[in-house]
């Protein structure tokens, strides 16, 4: 079996790491060297996929897809969601704004209503904001949460570190169970 799993989110987050920290091959990449505001956070920046496989027991694999995160490349969002059977959204806890950050991306999202998809949201640099409480995520994920109740619609926060194998592979086995749980009940309406 395999399954496809996007990881969606702003620049820096963390994608591109998380897909390098779980792949077990080389990563195909599309970064670049940053060439605008980008480069004052990293050096190089991904400016159409990152592209990478999980190899599981019995043959199965999980294909591991990195979004760029700048909104001029947002047009491979929607290419890359048509692949995908599952979203792993990462915010930066240390982000200017990240509640504005989920807010976006999970509208978008939305946007794309053809087929919807299980999510989770892994949340990174929390060490570089250990002020921030997580419960602010709740008041804008609530809402999300009540507005269908569907596994699509139901997103899930968990804390990782984008450099750690045992923190996104804790991530993934969410998601890879929010996926199960969605294709056993396909025949539940979403109501979004």
């Amino acid at each position: 079996m395999e399954s496809r799993i996007l990881f969606l989110g702003p620049v820096g987050a963390g994608k591109t790491t998380a897909v390098r920290t779980m792949s077990d091959i080389p990563v195909v990449d599309t970064d670049v060297l940053a060439s605008d505001e980008v480069r004052t956070m990293k050096a190089t920046t991904t400016v159409a996929m990152d592209l990478g496989v999980m190899e599981l027991d019995g043959g199965d694999r999980i294909v591991l897809y990195g979004a760029p995160g700048q909104d001029r490349f947002d047009f491979m969002w929607d290419i890359l969601l048509e692949q995908c059977d599952g979203v792993l959204l990462v915010l930066d806890h240390a982000a200017a704004d990240p509640l504005a950050d989920l807010r976006r991306y999970h509208d978008a999202l939305m946007r794309n209503g053809a087929k919807r998809r299980p999510m989770v949201v892994g949340v990174t640099h929390a060490d570089l904001a250990p002020q921030r409480p997580l419960a602010l995520y709740d008041a804008v994920l609530q809402p999300m949460r009540a507005r269908c109740g569907c596994v699509a619609c139901t997103p899930t926060l968990q804390l990782m570190d984008a450099r750690s194998r045992h923190d996104v592979r804790a991530v993934l086995v969410t998601l890879a169970a929010l996926l199960e749980v969605s294709q056993r009940a396909t025949t539940r309406r979403c109501n979004a």
